[in-house]
């Protein structure tokens, strides 16, 4: 039997704190373990989109623990922000790095681009989950091609969304945040509020607290009232019951390294209506004869975004042309145990 060492944020786990990174961390480790890895989680504390010392000292706590010669899979939330901990970690340690976001996009403080290339250029190898990430990383940090592996996110197996007559019912399944694009997505709604829909935007609350009070503030201003609600995150069957009472998946991201929710609503035969940044293009991917299964827009234009919620609202045919391909879309999407076989031979090619 073979070992790896998943280092992870604290708290994947918290039906409180759901993310696209915490599900997939999940998954591949709970994978890699039905592969026959035996599978050692090292959970480390610390808020790791802002780390501080203590949250430093944590991952260097956990990394003393791990044997010399071990093969290591870890978050690229934790290992990109910590060169000076890790980079001196690798001349004993395997390390796999699994990069959810590419944060020299993102410097939040100057000099991420730095620490991620420092940790990046020496890892045994790098993991993106999509080929749009993995083409950015190439060019940021110049990595060669054949240590940076693509594990799109897999989708579960789903009952297909039956959805309504009139396509009313948009879905908005994302943390709210700037990156997210909520502001972006209200403005647009506005601009449609002559028509008849509803908005139920899933997602976390308090990564951002002023920007979900002034997002909320302005739904109310501008008379959209309770036509677009908040209800915070949802799990397991409370989520499911989201997808399965909508229309169309609405995403006015500002960045997204693939997008989950945008499998995750294919998988149901819903189509999706998204910004084209990053990697969602990638994951809307196509039905028969190349056809979209959804409208892309693009990034931070509220107009556009109105433009293709108008035409989904009032042309029948365009809805029953998007639904067609998307549940085409469906049958091409790559399961977990996909992700996981991917991982699996990273971390194998590592351990050699």
């Amino acid at each position: 039997m073979t070992t790896v060492h998943a280092v992870l944020p604290d708290g994947i786990d918290d039906p409180v704190r759901p993310s696209g990174g915490n599900v997939y961390d999940r998954r591949v480790c709970s994978g890699l373990a039905s592969l026959g890895w035996s599978v050692h989680e090292h959970a480390v504390r610390g808020f790791w989109q802002r780390p501080d010392a203590s949250s430093f000292a944590a991952l260097a706590a956990v990394l003393r623990g791990i044997p010399d010669d071990a093969v290591v899979l870890i978050d690229g939330l934790i290992a990109s922000t910590a060169p000076e901990t890790l980079v001196p970690q690798m001349r004993r340690l395997r390390l796999v790095v699994l990069v959810h976001m590419p944060l020299g996009d993102r410097p939040p403080d100057g000099d991420a681009r730095t620490r991620e290339h420092a940790v990046l250029s020496g890892a045994a190898a790098v993991v993106a989950t999509s080929h749009w990430a993995r083409a950015r990383l190439r060019e940021l940090y110049a990595l060669s091609g054949e240590r940076v592996h693509v594990a799109h996110p897999g989708v579960d197996a789903a009952e297909l969304a039956p959805g309504t007559a009139s396509g009313g019912a948009l879905l908005c399944v994302a943390a709210v945040t700037f990156d997210k694009g909520h502001d972006v997505l209200l403005d647009a709604l506005v601009a449609i509020s002559d028509l008849s829909w509803n908005c139920v935007c899933v997602g976390r609350l308090d990564r951002d607290p002023g920007f979900v009070t002034a997002v909320r503030r302005r739904s109310v201003e501008d008379g959209l009232g309770d036509r677009v609600q908040f209800p915070g995150p949802r799990t397991a069957a409370e989520l499911d019951r989201s997808y399965a009472t909508a229309d169309v998946m609405v995403l006015a991201s500002r960045a997204e390294t693939y997008g989950m929710v945008v499998a995750e609503a294919l998988g149901r035969g819903m189509p999706v209506i998204a910004t084209d940044v990053g990697g969602l293009a990638e994951a809307m991917g196509h039905g028969a004869r190349e056809l979209r299964p959804g409208l892309l827009v693009p990034v931070d234009d509220a107009q556009a975004l109105a433009a293709a919620l108008r035409s989904w609202l009032v042309d029948p045919q365009l809805r029953t042309r998007l639904r067609r391909t998307a549940v085409q879309r469906r049958e091409s999407l790559e399961d977990w145990a996909a992700t996981t076989s991917v991982v699996s031979r990273a971390l194998a090619e590592a351990s050699r």
